[in-house]
This record gives C-alpha cells, structure tokens and sequence, in this order.
C-alpha cells in the first residue's frame, strides 16, 4: 500500500470515528463535532485569523464544525450574522476553543 493511501485510510478513521461533545449549558444543548477537520474546512478560519478576524473565525468554526447529535450541521453560513453580534461572545468563544483544542493527542492516534 503507498503512503499516501495509508494517509487517507488514518484521516477517513479519524473523520468517521463517534462523535466528541461539548455541553454548552447557556443554549440548553450539547455541541456534537468530529475530532478532526479537513485543510478544506480550516483554510477559511486560518485566512480570517490571519486577517485579525477573530470573532468570524470562531464563528466559522462553529458554522463548519458544529453538528448535532445525528450529525447534521448546527448553523449554517446563514447564522454567522447572530453568531458574530446577537449572542454572547464568550460562549462562541468557549465552544470554538473546545472544538479547536480537541485534536486526538498522539497515544489516541496510535491506537488507530
């Protein structure tokens, strides 16, 4: 097998592996989210990061990471408007950071 359809057999493990969780008691719900993301799904986060963009960016994470527990998506790019100004900043802020912090660590990787 070459390596790179050993790499793509590692990050598909990854990608449909359950789903992680993070409660968020301020909106009564659990955030469901996978414990990786594709360069895809970040390259738009790494580029308003870059752009000092910070509230988008945890926006956007929320908006392509966040799903619900059947693993349909939370927000949709429709909802970045009240995730940026009409809710509070801190929870946005706390739940991006979950899901961003939640990269497997190397032991859980090796046991892939």
């Amino acid at each position: 097998m070459s390596v790179i359809a050993n790499a793509k057999t590692h990050f598909k493990t990854k990608l449909t592996d359950k789903l992680e969780w993070v409660d968020c008691p301020e909106w009564g719900v659990k955030i469901y989210f996978k414990g990786s993301a594709t360069l895809k799904q970040t390259e738009e986060i790494i580029a308003l990061h870059r752009e000092n963009k910070v509230a988008e960016a945890l926006a956007q994470v929320l908006i392509s990471r966040a799903l619900k527990e059947d693993g349909t998506k939370m927000f949709t790019v429709a909802d970045k408007f009240d995730l940026m100004n009409s809710v509070d900043p801190d929870v946005v802020t706390n739940m991006a950071t979950h899901i961003l912090n939640s990269e497997p660590k190397a032991e859980d990787i090796e046991k892939n």
